[in-house]
């Protein structure tokens, strides 16, 4: 008996320090909110090693595809129960998508760092996260950047990610989707569709929009794992070698971050200090659209849009960022699929430890994760970018010719260029040169015109490290 009623002291006080009552949910709706959005949100144990592993290897892109798997449901873990205890918030923490693909791609493969020295700038970037959380400057920060180039870094990542999804080599040992090809003659040009792997991919873009639509629970996952599935019984990828076994500890990337030193050269300063100002601005703008988003949805916010407890969101996520920077992962962000459990009835941090816990129990699946070939991968990918290009364009003031054109060139040149710090750089340098040409050069922010000053200085000096 004595038991019995302790255990329902202890559920009660849960039920207080969450605020159910305040907040009018219960612990069945809270669970049902945690289990949806892992559901909607659980491809990114796949999706986040799969682009990781372009980067970071040791011999050959793929060799650390289990440890980084580990890494993920590790850090999303962590990141997820620190959100839901201190901000109170049913939001979920993971490695941001468009996160992955910067640093893989832009940071360490565009920018050439080796990926121990980028995992350094990802720990700094992370310290001074805290910084802004527990200061004011993150505001003046963000006041100071036109709204127009917040929502175009967003819809530019999503066409980016879009573009890596659609443009993989179909060949193994990569299994990429071919949809787009390389073409001496136009660039880039449609893929063969006599190639199975690309016939397949088509199938599962086909299948995982159709689940989507129709509002699937998981749809996401689902297109994933049955796109694999596919994939595995037409023989155009191998089977897994089993479902279920015991972790394989990151004992090749823990702590490789504080090594990051031993690979910087002087060349390199531009480039890395570059790496951590491009990663702190678009973990912060990123992350703090999704909060924001996600506020509205649960109606949390206030009158002015802003959402109470930011700073000790912003804190979760980069005490999340440090942790993954330690284990070899990219900064994490609130996962927008968060908005599915939320339509749940999900309203405090409680939901956030159930999707914590079933990500700390999806680490004894690593086997059946690795098995699934990139080609499985795709729809998500392009399904991500539809949902962050959409609604980031049409937030965009297009009658402004400042933020028109700014925009547009920033959206046009990541992909294009391969390289998200291009695209930023782009679009903060002519936003200002703009302004200017049209008189109205006091409108500009000290910030601002900081950041346009530092872009320019990130060409030029990408341009004589070049030369």
């Amino acid at each position: 008996m004595k038991n019995f009623n302790y255990l329902r002291f202890q559920v009660r006080n849960i039920k207080i320090f969450f605020k159910f009552e305040d907040l009018g949910t219960n612990y069945p709706t809270e669970i049902l909110a945690g289990i949806t959005t892992f559901i909607t949100l659980a491809y990114t144990l796949v999706v986040t090693p799969n682009i990781l592993s372009h980067a970071i290897f040791l011999s050959q892109p793929g060799d650390l595809f289990e440890q980084l798997v580990f890494a993920t449901a590790i850090v999303s873990c962590i990141s997820t129960i620190f959100v839901g205890c201190l901000a109170n918030y049913p939001f979920a923490l993971a490695p941001g998508m468009g996160l992955n693909s910067l640093f893989a791609f832009s940071i360490v493969l565009d920018l050439r760092l080796d990926w121990r020295l980028a995992l350094l700038a990802v720990f700094i970037q992370g310290l001074l996260l805290i910084v802004l959380s527990l200061s004011n400057f993150r505001n003046y920060l963000i006041e100071a950047i036109p709204v127009s180039l917040k929502h175009a870094t967003v819809a530019g990542i999503g066409l980016f990610i879009a573009y890596i999804a659609v443009s993989g080599n179909p060949e193994p040992p990569i299994l990429g989707a071919g949809l787009i090809v390389s073409s001496e003659a136009t660039k880039t040009a449609l893929g063969s569709l006599k190639h199975p792997v690309t016939l397949t991919a088509i199938f599962g873009v086909i299948l995982t929009i159709a689940l989507t639509v129709r509002r699937i629970k998981g749809g996401m996952l689902w297109g994933v794992l049955l796109t694999a599935l596919l994939g595995w019984i037409l023989g155009v990828a191998r089977w897994p070698q089993g479902i279920i076994a015991l972790p394989n500890w990151p004992v090749d990337l823990f702590c490789q971050a504080l090594t990051g030193f031993k690979y910087f050269t002087p060349k390199q300063i531009g480039n890395f200090i570059a790496a951590i100002f491009i990663l702190l601005f678009v973990t912060l703008f990123d992350s703090i659209g999704a909060m924001v988003g996600l506020g509205q949805q649960a109606g949390i916010t206030e009158g002015d849009g802003e959402l109470p407890r930011s700073g000790r969101t912003i804190f979760a996520l980069a005490v999340g960022t440090i942790i993954g920077s330690l284990v070899g992962i990219s900064p994490v962000a609130p996962y927008l699929e968060s908005a599915a459990g939320i339509s749940e009835g999900g309203r405090s941090g409680f939901s956030s430890l159930v999707v914590a816990v079933l990500m700390l129990l999806s680490i004894l699946f690593i086997p059946l994760l690795s098995a699934v070939p990139s080609f499985a991968i795709a729809p998500v990918l392009i399904l991500v970018g539809v949902l962050m290009f959409g609604k980031s364009v049409r937030a965009i003031n297009w009658d402004a010719q400042a933020d028109a054109i700014s925009a547009f060139l920033v959206i046009l040149m990541m992909p294009i260029t391969f390289s998200l710090a291009d695209g930023l750089a782009v679009g903060f340098i002519f936003y200002p040169l703009i302004k200017a040409f049209q008189g109205k050069a006091k409108e500009l922010k000290l910030p601002l015109v900081l950041i346009s000053t530092f872009s320019l200085l990130y060409f030029v000096l990408i341009t004589i490290q070049k030369t």
